[in-house]
């Protein structure tokens, strides 16, 4: 069994009060320049730390409203950010990310407590989170046109990249800096004006991302946040169907991604969709074992198993399945579950109750399929927050709902096979295709079924998939677009052709 860490003497240490940087920490919504204390509704929510269930902090629930005010900023602050030069927004970005790593203990505390994971994990997230900033502040420059040979020789065509407008940027709770820098990185490199829309239970973070976004010297209006928990649907069709948005970036389920996309067909707006996985995890019987049990950890227990690229199905070759299993639970047995604030956890809370829950219908459905719980199973109910213990399933079926459905917790789902086209038969038979990871020592097969798989990304030996220089996301209904990398900049511009006469 995973040990539990019980310090909560060290926790009372570490919440909001211990943040140094105070100026990070707003509990509001941010519109034209102004931080927005209360919403038109009066209404507001609370965030809470999920590892102790005590709120962290109370900001307003925005509606339409104010969604519409935030659209209408940015898309007068267009007119003017969009003629800034690429090398204006290269300053910007490259002190944007400064401050984020003169500000790394904060953000990541403020992050570990709103989200769950730990301080460890939080830490690399915001320093993956800046990698974005750093990177896109290279390729601000770096978007241009073209010269075109022309058929006719009276013409000459050339091509110019221009910034599309305003994007609304929606964020996930899992890494609430990350997809932020992410997305409005790119956007406000390219030269694009945006309205932010955190996650209701991750808020905090993205704020203090405004915070510094603002002191880096991003204009007012070119930079928007609503908060929002309980009227998300209503900010999101806001969103969708404002002619004013011209681009939409989202990540999130599969489920709400289609229906951003009914929305936003009204106005025809430019999409990049990351939606939902289902990652499979293939080892080979050449694999070394330690190399396995190390992309296993990474690919499936990163912020407790809450990763859209997160190991749902894990394949493994009979030759070795015994044997890894075996491996696999003398590991997980010496991870630390705990409050992410406390020192050496390895493994944090789920982000909201519906986790759990989700979670626990999964590992029942499989053990009504005939799969064993070789180690966990259960809820820590011996503590106040949303704790799951560390589990591996074995012998698991295609009848299960976790073939079909992320289970997107810390849960192993042990799947045996024997040859190569039989695991990609099966790894394929999904109708997402976003991650995957494939491990083994033959580089042919490594080929093979990179190749073979139908996902975005395949991590070979590898269990982290992402980095800010390659470029991220999905095929099927994993959606498409792609974040980072070359590509990231791209979605936030369009082409526009230029046919010159030279005739005299």
């Amino acid at each position: 069994m995973a040990s539990n860490g019980t310090n909560g003497a060290a926790h009372q240490l570490k919440n909001l009060d211990s943040v140094k940087n105070k100026a990070l920490l707003h509990y509001a919504g941010y519109i034209n320049g102004e931080w927005i204390e209360k919403a038109h509704s009066g209404k507001t929510f609370d965030v809470v730390d999920p590892a102790t269930l005590e709120k962290l902090a109370t900001v307003p629930e925005m509606d339409k409203r104010e969604t519409a005010e935030a659209v209408q900023a940015a898309h007068d602050a267009f007119k003017s950010f969009k003629k800034t030069t690429a090398r204006e927004r290269a300053r910007m970005m490259r002190k944007w990310y400064d401050l984020n790593m003169e500000n790394v203990d904060d953000l990541a505390l403020i992050l570990c407590l709103e989200n769950g994971k730990t301080l460890t994990e939080a830490k690399g997230e915001v320093a993956y989170s800046a990698s974005f900033l750093e990177w896109f502040a290279g390729e601000a420059e770096r978007v241009s046109g073209q010269t075109i040979p022309p058929g006719n020789p009276a013409v000459r065509i050339m091509t110019m990249k221009q910034p599309i407008g305003v994007a609304a940027c929606l964020a996930p709770w899992n890494f609430p800096i990350a997809m932020i820098t992410r997305k409005c990185g790119a956007a406000l490199a390219a030269g694009c004006t945006t309205v932010w829309k955190p996650a209701g239970e991750t808020p905090l973070s993205a704020i203090a991302q405004a915070v510094l976004a603002t002191q880096a010297g991003f204009p007012k209006g070119s930079i928007n946040l609503i908060t929002t928990l309980n009227t998300v649907s209503e900010v999101g069709e806001e969103l969708c169907t404002n002619k004013l948005v011209k681009k939409l970036s989202f990540t999130g389920s599969t489920r709400v991604g289609k229906i951003l996309m009914k929305q936003c067909a009204s106005s025809v707006k430019k999409l990049s969709l990351e939606l939902g996985g289902n990652s499979p995890l293939i080892i080979f019987d050449d694999a070394k074992i330690s190399n396995a049990i190390n992309a296993t950890i990474a690919a499936k227990f990163r912020n407790a198993g809450q990763t859209c690229v997160s190991a749902n199905r894990v394949f493994v070759q009979s030759g070795i399945y015994d044997k890894y299993s075996e491996a696999l639970v003398e590991a997980i047995k010496k991870q630390k579950v705990g409050l992410g604030t406390e020192e050496g956890v390895t493994v944090g809370p789920l982000t909201h109750e519906r986790a759990v829950d989700k979670a626990m219908t999964h590992i029942n459905d499989a053990k009504k399929g005939g799969a064993k719980v070789i180690l966990g199973g259960e809820p820590m109910k011996e503590k106040p927050g949303y704790f799951l213990q560390p589990t591996i399933l074995s012998g698991m079926s295609k009848n299960s709902i976790n073939w079909s459905e992320e289970t997107f917790a810390p849960v192993v789902a042990l799947y045996k096979f024997e040859t190569e086209d039989e695991v990609l038969e099966l790894a394929n038979d999904a109708d997402v295709g976003l991650g995957s990871y494939v491990i083994t020592e033959d580089i042919g097969r490594m080929y093979r079924i990179s190749e073979g798989l139908e996902v975005g990304m395949v991590g070979v030996n590898s269990g982290i998939l992402s980095a800010a220089e390659s470029p991220f996301g999905g095929v099927k209904e994993s959606g498409f677009g792609r974040e980072g990398g070359r590509e990231g900049i791209e979605e936030y511009v369009f082409t526009k052709s230029v046919v010159i006469n030279i005739a005299g």
